[in-house]
């Protein structure tokens, strides 16, 4: 039994501060070991990325933002502004609201739909509130 570990606590009246471990003799005074600075210095063999991998995968990150985020909506307007451009007279629409109409006029911006049949019950909407093209899906 050469080399016993003891776990003190420091004489002191005051709160206890630290717990102290070292190791002890067989004549129960404890002996402090410093460790050599010359003794030669052992290596874990940590692997490390190199520091352009960091760069590369923020760059891919920044790359894969910008199609989710920017690229995805830009190509819906693209189309939608598309469809707008080809709305001719009586083509079948389906609005954002919901409202089914047949196209009457266009002019610029402005889309007449005739909504009823029975009553001739027509409106005005913005170009921009044509959500679908129902006479171009269906053929």
């Amino acid at each position: 039994m050469k080399n016993v570990w003891i776990l003190a606590q420091g004489d002191t009246s005051e709160a206890p501060s630290r717990i102290v471990s070292e190791p002890m003799t067989d004549e129960g005074k404890a002996v402090t070991v410093v460790p050599d600075s010359n003794a030669p210095r052992t290596s874990t063999n940590t692997r490390r990325t190199p520091g352009y991998f960091n760069l590369v995968l923020i760059a891919l990150m920044f790359v894969v933002m910008y199609l989710l985020l920017f690229r995805g909506p830009q190509k819906k307007r693209q189309q939608h502004k598309q469809m707008v451009q080809t709305l001719d007279k009586n083509d079948r629409v389906r609005t954002i609201g919901g409202i089914i109409g047949t196209i009457v006029d266009v002019k610029g911006d402005e889309i007449t739909l005739k909504i009823d049949e029975s009553n001739n019950t027509k409106i005005k909407i913005a170009s921009s509130a044509i959500g679908k093209n129902l006479s171009k899906e269906k053929s």
